[in-house]
């Protein structure tokens, strides 16, 4: 979740859109859109059944954690990053289902495209969230800011059959912190001559970059709301917290955001991890399922076109001790046996016997397609990499297990759920 949706709602309600009501959304060119219990909506619309249940997605083991939870699993307190243990305690009536990754992500890109319609400036910043800067498409589309928002969520709900929340601003943070505030199913707007009235109420930890310790020594010297922080003089938050983070919090206070939407930010790093139900000694059993990680990152990289030149992986042992190692290949890579064979030597040469809780493969230094390749003396005109693309295409048209390893064809060990990501609104 958002921090955001965990703001006090009633204190900038108001700047909420209802009906009819036309906003005063001059100068404001930035939206926030972030679609609602990203995960659990899809599976729900998938199962209509589910549509009056608490419903949690993630992992189903002990071990697992909670990806999202639709609304109704969130009045029991249940939230994401949640352990599933601790979250079938709370509502143990509740269903549990188990992420369809590949699901979502088709769902991800529908969702983009309806964004690119309206704009070329968006800035995706997960499976399920995006800045649009609609400034110059205003025009073009015979609207306001508030009208391409209420257009996106028209078109997301018509299309996808879920909902999004959309926050419309001057700036990137108040357009996100709004859209966080209105949820679910909600459109804010923050007129430009009233930021100070939308940000002023709100207590510090709405500032992006105040975390608990943070808030806790502004609280001390009494800095509690926004408001305090804009007032208070640069050099006392300078003595309080540091130069860099002073002039940050201190700018965002008084609603001053330069950040433009960059619709062009490459990945740094592509890679999945699993941890296990049960703690694993047998190097042959974490050697398939370093197979199976490299396999699925590589089908990330060759679906977006990239290629990475680092393999790393890493290893939580059962005291919870975690070590990453990583190895740089001659030129950059999307093959499967190559991302594979070298985590299984990094496992063979850096990780010591013990028995391993959770493992890790991930490619870095990410280049794209054709950048920086050279051909080397006795690679063969046709092989994995040509072996590869045809299981893609084969899992674009039956699915995403029509084609896999032969070595993967048996019962992957006692886990948790597919690896998570640590959010979903």
């Amino acid at each position: 979740m958002g921090r955001s949706a965990n703001l006090p709602r009633g204190l900038v309600d108001r700047f909420r859109v209802r009906g009819d009501d036309k906003p005063d959304d001059g100068g404001c060119p930035m939206l926030h859109v972030d679609m609602d219990a990203f995960y659990a909506s899809v599976e729900i619309r998938d199962d209509p059944s589910l549509a009056a249940k608490p419903v949690i997605v993630g992992g189903t083991a002990n071990r697992g954690v909670v990806a999202s939870a639709n609304y109704l699993a969130r009045e029991y307190g249940v939230r994401s990053a949640m352990p599933t243990a601790h979250a079938r305690r709370l509502a143990p009536h509740a269903v549990f289902v188990s992420p369809n990754f590949a699901r979502y992500q088709e769902v991800s890109r529908g969702v983009m495209s309806i964004f690119r319609d309206v704009t070329p400036l968006v800035e995706p910043l997960s499976l399920d969230e995006a800045f649009l800067d609609v400034g110059g498409a205003l025009r073009r589309l015979r609207t306001t800011s508030a009208g391409v928002a209420a257009l996106v969520r028209a078109r997301v709900e018509e299309t996808y059959g879920i909902t999004c929340s959309v926050g419309v601003a001057p700036t990137k943070f108040l357009a996100k912190l709004a859209s966080g505030m209105c949820k679910p199913d909600g459109l804010m707007v923050v007129p430009r001559s009233e930021v100070s009235e939308f940000l002023h109420p709100l207590p510090v930890s709405a500032l992006w970059g105040v975390g608990a310790r943070t808030a806790e020594q502004l609280a001390q010297v009494g800095l509690d709301t926004v408001a305090d922080v804009a007032a208070a003089s640069l050099p006392r938050l300078r003595r309080l917290l540091g130069i860099s983070l002073a002039e940050h919090l201190h700018a965002l206070a008084q609603g001053h955001d330069d950040r433009p939407v960059v619709p062009t930010v490459r990945e740094k790093s592509i890679g999945a991890e699993e941890t296990f139900e049960v703690d694993h000694y047998d190097r042959e059993l974490l050697k398939l399922e370093l197979l199976r990680l490299a396999e699925r990152s590589t089908t990330t990289l060759r679906s977006r076109g990239l290629r990475g030149r680092t393999v790393s992986i890493k290893v939580r042992f059962a005291d919870f001790t975690t070590i990453t190692r990583s190895r740089t290949l001659p030129t950059p890579t999307d093959v499967t046996q190559e991302v594979y064979r070298t985590a299984v030597v990094l496992l063979h040469d850096h990780v010591p016997p013990g028995a391993i809780r959770l493992v890790g493969v991930r490619i870095e230094q990410l280049v794209e397609r054709g950048e920086g390749e050279q051909l080397l003396l006795g690679t063969p005109e046709h092989g994995w990499r040509q072996a590869d693309q045809a299981a893609d295409l084969a899992r674009t048209k039956f699915g995403t297990t029509a084609v896999r390893p032969a070595s993967l064809l048996t019962p992957p060990p006692a886990r948790s759920a597919d690896p998570l990501p640590p959010r979903d609104h």
